[in-house]
C-alpha cells in the first residue's frame, strides 16, 4: 500500500472539513431552478423551454418491467476505435469501426461494418491516396474508407480532429447505409449525442488553424445527420442519442449569468439534475407517479427494498439556439449551414432539427443518463410518450439499453487489437511516453 493508516488519517481530516462547507438548502435551491426552465431565456433569446408542460416523474422499475415493451425490435448503432495514433514519422491516424446490432438479435444485420480510417500530416511532401467511394470486402458485407485531413487544413488539435471525422463519418455513413435494412417500425438508439457537436463546433469557427471547413468529408458528415434526420422525421419513427456521461453546463451558466438572486451551488448541469430528481433530497414533492404509487426507495435500502427500486426523469426540454456561447446559432447541423458557402439540405423546417431532450436519474446506481431527439419527432405527443415509455422500460429491465451494450461489444476495438495495428505500419514506429511503459502491461478489462 501506497497510503498507511497514518495518511489516511490527515486525508480523513481534510476531507471533512470541506464536506462540513456544504450545507446548503439544495432541495429549495434545485426546485427553484427548475421552475426557471418553463422558459430559460438570455439576451432575449429562449436558451431552454419546456416541450408541453414541466414535471417530473417517477417509475417503480419492478413495475415498470412487467409492462409491454412499446418496440419489440430495437436497434442500436456503436463504434470503435484505436483512439487516435501518432508515429515518429509525424503521422496522426484513427481507425474507426461501426457496426450495428439488433434486439432480437439478427446476425446478418450485425455481420455488416464500416471502416474509416482518417489520416493527418502536416507535411506537403506525403501523399497519402484517399479512397475514391468504398472498398467493400467480406463478401460486401463490409465497407471500408481511407480520408485525410490536408496539412493546410489543421495547424493544431490533430488527435482530436482526426479521431472526429474518423468517427463521425464511419457511424453516419453506416446508419445511412442499414438505413433500409431495419424494420421500420423499430426503435433506434444512437450511441452519445444524435448530432456531431465537436465537429459542428470548429466547422463554425472557421479558426485560422483549424480549417475542417475546407474538407469535404467533415461537410458530409454534417450532412449525413441531416439526412439521418430526415428518414426518421419522414417515416416518424424514433431515433434517440443515448448520452452516458452528459458533460454540459450550458443551463448552469445561463441561471448564473441571468443573476437570479440565490446562491448556486452546481456548475454541470448533471449535479443539479442529480439533485432535482432525488426523492430522498426532495421528500418526494413535486413528482408525477408512474407505473406504482407510493414512497419508493433506493435498490436495497432496507424497507425500501430491490422491489421498491425506482427511476426518476424530467420532462422532455427543446434547446433551439445556441451551443458553444455565440459561436452556433442552434443546436442543430443546420446551425453550421450558414457558415458554409454552399449550404446543408434538408427537408423539413429548421426548427424540426432542434435539438430535444430529458433526463433521468437511476439512485440505484447513482448516475444521470440524458436522452436526446430532434424536436420534429418530440413535437409529436404520442411519439414523445412512447419514446419516454420505451427508455424507461429498458432501463428497469435491464439497467441500461440492452441493445446499446450489444452494440459496444460488437464494435469495440481491444488493446490487443490496437497493439496488432500498430505493427501493420512497418516504416513508422509508434511514439511512446512514460505512461505507455507504465500502464502498457496491464490488462484491458
Amino acid at each position: 500500500m501506497t497510503l498507511e493508516p497514518v495518511h489516511m488519517r490527515k486525508i480523513s481530516e481534510l476531507a471533512k472539513r470541506i464536506d462540513r462547507s456544504f450545507e446548503y438548502e439544495e432541495p429549495k435551491t434545485a426546485d427553484d431552478i427548475y421552475k426557471l426552465l418553463e422558459e430559460l431565456k438570455i439576451d432575449g433569446k429562449v436558451i431552454l423551454r419546456a416541450v408541453d408542460r414541466l414535471f417530473r416523474g417517477m417509475v417503480r422499475t419492478a413495475l415498470m418491467a412487467q409492462c409491454e415493451d412499446p418496440y419489440p425490435v430495437t436497434y442500436a448503432c456503436d463504434s470503435g476505435s484505436t483512439n487516435p495514433k501518432t508515429y515518429d514519422s509525424g503521422l496522426f491516424v484513427d481507425f474507426c469501426h461501426c457496426a450495428l446490432a439488433a434486439t432480437p438479435t439478427d446476425l446478418d444485420l450485425q455481420r455488416y461494418r464500416t471502416i474509416v480510417c482518417a489520416a493527418y500530416s502536416s507535411s506537403q511532401k506525403v501523399a497519402m491516396q484517399s479512397t475514391e467511394g468504398w472498398e467493400e470486402f467480406d463478401e460486401g458485407m463490409g465497407r471500408a474508407k481511407l480520408v485525410r485531413i490536408a496539412p493546410d487544413e489543421l495547424k493544431k488539435k490533430a488527435s482530436d480532429m482526426v479521431h472526429s471525422l474518423a468517427m463521425y463519418l464511419a457511424e453516419s455513413e453506416h446508419i445511412l447505409y442499414m438505413m433500409d435494412r431495419m424494420d421500420p417500425a423499430g426503435f433506434f438508439i444512437m450511441d452519445g449525442p444524435i448530432y456531431p457537436k465537436q465537429l459542428m463546433y470548429w466547422v463554425v469557427l472557421g479558426d485560422e488553424e483549424v480549417q475542417l471547413r475546407r474538407n469535404d468529408d467533415a461537410r458530409k458528415a454534417l450532412q449525413n445527420y441531416i439526412d439521418i434526420m430526415d428518414h426518421f422525421l419522414e417515416k416518424r419513427a424514433p431515433v434517440i442519442g443515448f448520452v452516458k456521461n452528459p458533460l454540459d453546463m450550458q443551463i448552469m451558466d445561463t441561471v448564473r449569468k441571468k443573476g437570479v438572486g440565490f446562491d448556486l451551488p452546481w456548475m454541470l448541469d448533471t449535479q443539479f439534475f442529480r439533485n432535482v430528481l432525488s426523492l430522498e433530497k426532495c421528500a418526494n414533492g413535486g413528482f408525477r407517479q408512474g407505473a406504482g404509487n407510493g414512497r419508493n426507495g433506493k435498490s436495497g435500502d432496507g424497507i425500501n427494498g430491490p422491489g421498491n427500486a425506482y427511476i426518476t426523469y424530467t420532462n422532455w426540454f427543446q434547446q433551439p439556439n445556441r451551443f458553444y456561447e455565440k459561436l452556433l446559432n442552434g443546436t442543430s447541423p443546420l446551425a453550421a449551414g450558414d457558415k458554409l458557402q454552399d449550404g446543408l439540405r434538408h427537408k423539413f423546417p429548421p426548427e424540426d432539427y432542434a435539438l430535444c431532450f430529458f433526463m433521468l436519474y437511476v439512485p440505484s446506481k447513482d448516475v444521470v443518463f440524458k436522452v436526446e431527439a430532434p424536436y420534429g419527432l418530440v413535437k409529436d405527443d404520442f411519439l414523445r410518450m412512447q419514446i419516454t415509455k420505451k427508455v424507461l422500460f429498458d432501463l428497469s429491465l435491464h439497467g441500461f439499453p440492452l441493445t446499446l451494450t450489444k452494440a459496444d461489444h460488437v464494435a469495440k476495438i481491444r488493446k490487443v487489437e490496437r497493439k496488432e495495428i500498430d505493427k501493420f505500419f512497418e516504416n513508422m514506429n509508434p511514439d511512446t511516453d512514460y505512461n505507455d511503459l507504465r500502464w502498457g502491461n496491464i490488462s484491458e478489462v
